[in-house]
């Protein structure tokens, strides 16, 4: 069951569910040592199964058994255990113009009624306005608003609906899929409306072409336009209306004022019988910007493509077993516990453990695995992926937004919506750009008039300034291209989740690999067992995997599940210590037990000299040695082989080419590491690395001048993915890792890190021309229709189509 968003004095509860918790604290982000003393303070709880932390982003996800420690009781723990770590918290900088000294609410909407990127602009700025505010972004293209502050969804709706928006709800996927059906109706209304007005307003330009000037063409104008301005034109002025009494002005301003004058003075000229008429202006302006709307919208769903086609994987309903008998319910009524069937060919409806059944499934959208999967009872399964021929009962294990699909749309959106450094210096010139436009229209109009020219040419050239001025290219320049750019990126596996990110791709000169489990396949496997202990190797490998299997390293799980393969069943730790990045402690039966890399268990003051030789011979081969000792004196060497990825040389060649500097920083031996590094050819090589040294490493090769790349899996690289200028997390490693990386390689392909900065290059190139396009368009149009030089019909037909040029060209990035 989820609950109500809740806020305690130290954390905010983001997700609840009867079993895992995730809170947002200051505490974690300000000072991360604290961080790990309020883990250790968890971990002795015997209800708490994990708990996994990103210092970062202030986030914490807690797994507990809710039958023996009540949620209830857990939050009061937390409450009192997060205010004695924050009554020592440094004193943290507060921003000088607004202040939070609370938990800052993460809020997602869809924005309807946008018509143009001017909208999405004049909502931004009316939101970071507001006090309790600290960021909010709207993104035109995705019809999207991300608001962080201290305010309700409520509150947020409320201010968008007043500037005459409508602001929906995208809490769940269903939620998300049923807006993208909307998408349709509105490509379907904007062809209408386009349609309708340009049937009416041929015969209107007709007349003016034919110079036709006899009353009865005049009025047979005035009845067609009428219909076409206060018809398919009334949003325009409803829009601009609803904006003046909120102080404000977008593009709807411009048409309104621009239509407006010219249907406004045409009205009295045709009743006085004398002076020029405007009407076919008025009705052409109305029709081309209809005209380019629908292009736009058109558009804008192909580009929108990876997110539909992502949501799509999730079904609208789940058939659940209650009580010996089929239900079929809408997928958001699912609740976490629920038992779902499955039936062959069907997909399932959200994420699940199999409790009955036996089948394949076809996981390629998560895991880019071709070959289906065996699932069998106790196997995890994520919703969206196809069953085969078997029947499953599986019992969910999260819904909403908190399965892994719905992680991956919220990924992709928010690399969508992100604002680039580029965009940012557009926001600032389109923000005091519609004012700047009306103000030269003015003095277009005076100009003119003090220079001697009649009223009408005069009004006229004052009229295509208003339409001309259009910023809608100069907003989409950089969204489309992103939007774009970004659904490429998901096609092949890549999911992005900080939309700077991609900018930055383009200027990586470094690249940091991790070894286990991103230059190697992350498949360990125990090849030998060197046993000095005295023990024999049931009992040897018992202990030995018995400690690791608390633990998250790749080394440790290889160790457990050469247990299981030899059927050794496991025992229960009376203690356990993990060091990150070194190895673990822990006691089982009576034994004190030490397993790691050499420089932990020398820290622990274990003489391993006598095993150098063998340890040696291990690591020549490229295997890892992993130490153990018990009770405090060495015990064994367990060799552990992992074969490189098979698309690691050429991946790494191509970095090569590029210009790209690489480098292998490993925790482990020496020997192995440069095996590894020779076989897909990387020349740099430091291993026995601790997280703090793959942190000073990035930091030192960014004082440099580099701009590097990180590409990790393990929780020991979570703080050199954080710093990285762009960190590249694989999608099989640790939550922590990839919460801490700016992109995730949802298939483990390095080879789509070079596809990647590849396609970052192309798309900031393809940004820069629509800039440039736009910029270019803005500054010859304006004064040309300044200096009369263009009449209203062709200025709204070139601000038409300048937006939809741009789009076109954003396009470019699907081939």
């Amino acid at each position: 069951m989820h609950s109500e968003s809740q806020t305690y004095k130290h954390f905010e509860i983001q997700h609840q569910l009867k079993n895992r918790i995730r809170i947002i604290t200051p505490v974690l982000k300000n000072d991360p040592e604290r961080g790990y003393i309020f883990e250790i303070l968890l971990k002795k709880r015997p209800e708490i199964a994990s708990v996994r932390s990103v210092f970062d982003i202030g986030s914490v996800v807690i797994e507990f058994d809710s039958s023996r420690f009540p949620v209830k009781n857990l939050l009061i723990m937390l409450d009192a255990v997060l205010g004695n770590i924050a009554q020592k918290q440094p004193t943290v900088k507060k921003d000088k113009k607004k202040q939070f000294d609370g938990p800052v609410q993460d809020i997602d909407l869809a924005v309807e009624g946008m018509s143009c990127a001017s909208c999405a602009l004049l909502i931004e700025m009316v939101l970071n306005r507001d006090e309790r505010v600290k960021n909010a972004s709207v993104n035109f293209a995705t019809q999207t608003v991300n608001v962080q502050g201290q305010l309700s969804k409520a509150d947020v709706v409320h201010q968008i609906e007043k500037l005459g928006y409508s602001a929906l709800m995208v809490d769940t996927l269903a939620q998300r899929k049923k807006l993208i059906e909307k998408e349709q109706t509105r490509i379907d209304a904007a062809r209408r409306r386009f349609v309708w007005a340009g049937l009416l307003t041929i015969p209107v330009v007709g007349v003016a072409m034919s110079m036709a000037t006899s009353r009865w063409t005049h009025w047979l104008q005035f009845a067609l336009t009428t219909q076409v301005v206060f018809g398919t034109g009334a949003q325009f002025f409803t829009k601009a209306y609803r904006l003046a009494k909120q102080r404000a002005a977008n593009m709807d301003t411009l048409i309104a004022l621009g239509v407006g004058s010219a249907y406004g003075y045409s009205v009295p000229a045709l009743f006085r019988r004398r002076g020029h008429v405007y009407f076919e202006a008025a009705a052409a302006i109305i029709t081309f910007v209809l005209l380019g709307r629908f292009l736009e919208e058109r558009a804008k769903g192909k580009a929108g493509e990876a997110i539909r086609k992502l949501v799509d994987l999730q079904p609208q309903t789940a058939t659940l077993l209650r009580n010996g008998q089929e239900i079929v319910v809408d997928v958001d009524d699912v609740q976490v516990g629920d038992v779902m069937l499955v039936r062959p060919g069907e997909r399932i409806p959200t994420d699940g453990r199999v409790i009955f059944g036996l089948s394949t499934v076809d996981e390629a959208m998560v895991t880019g695995e071709s070959m289906p999967v065996v699932k069998t009872v106790g196997h995890a399964v994520i919703g969206g992926c196809v069953n085969g021929n078997g029947v499953l009962h599986i019992e969910t294990t999260a819904v909403g937004m908190d399965t892994v699909l719905a992680g991956i749309v919220h990924m992709v959106d928010q690399a969508q919506a992100a604002k680039l450094p580029i965009q940012k210096q557009v926001d600032k010139i389109s923000a005091v750009f519609v004012p700047s436009v009306m103000a030269i229209s003015s003095l277009t109009l005076f100009g003119w008039l003090l220079a001697g020219a009649p009223f009408a040419f005069a009004f006229g050239n004052a009229i295509t300034v208003l339409l001309i001025a259009c910023p809608c290219a100069l907003g989409l320049a950089t969204p489309a291209a992103i939007m774009v750019g970004t659904g490429q990126a998901a096609k092949k596996g890549v999911y992005i989740r900080n939309g700077e990110s991609l900018e930055v791709a383009s200027k990586l000169n470094a690249i940091v690999f991790d070894k286990t489990g991103t230059i190697t396949e992350g498949k360990p496997k125990v090849s030998e067992v060197f046993n000095m202990s005295g023990l024999d190797n049931h009992t040897l490998v018992m202990l030995a995997a018995t400690a690791e299997r608390n633990s998250e390293h790749f080394l440790g799980k290889a160790i457990v599940e050469f247990a299981r393969d030899q059927a050794i069943e496991l025992q229960e730790c009376s203690y356990f210590y993990s060091e990150t990045g070194r190895g673990i402690r822990a006691d089982i039966n009576g034994y004190k037990l030490l397993l790691g890399n050499r420089d932990w268990l020398d820290s622990q003051n274990i003489d391993f000299a006598p095993l150098d030789v063998q340890a040696d011979e291990f690591a020549g081969q490229g295997k890892t040695p992993v130490y153990m000792a018990i009770n405090g004196e060495p015990a064994a060497i367990f060799a552990i082989a992992d074969n490189p990825r098979l698309e690691a040389g050429a991946a790494i060649a191509r970095l090569h080419e590029l210009g790209i500097k690489t480098l292998m920083v490993t925790g482990d031996t020496e020997k192995t590491a440069y095996y590894i590094a020779d076989k897909v050819g990387i020349a740099d090589v430091v291993a026995n690395a601790k997280p703090d040294q793959k942190l000073q490493i990035i930091q030192q090769l960014q004082s440099e001048g580099f701009q590097v790349g990180m590409i990790g899996d393990g929780i020991n690289d979570a703080p050199a993915l954080a710093a990285a200028n762009v960190g590249f997390a694989i999608g099989s490693g640790t939550d922590v890792a990839i919460e801490s990386a700016d992109l995730t390689l949802v298939q483990g392909d390095i080879g789509k890190v070079t596809e990647t900065i590849e396609l970052s290059a192309f798309t900031i190139r393809v940004i820069k021309q629509n800039l440039f396009w736009a910029f270019g368009y803005n500054t010859i149009a304006i004064p040309v229709a300044a200096l009369g030089k263009l009449n209203p019909m062709i200025a709204s037909a070139a601000m038409a189509l300048s937006s939809v040029s741009v789009i076109v060209n954003s396009l470019r990035l699907n081939k």
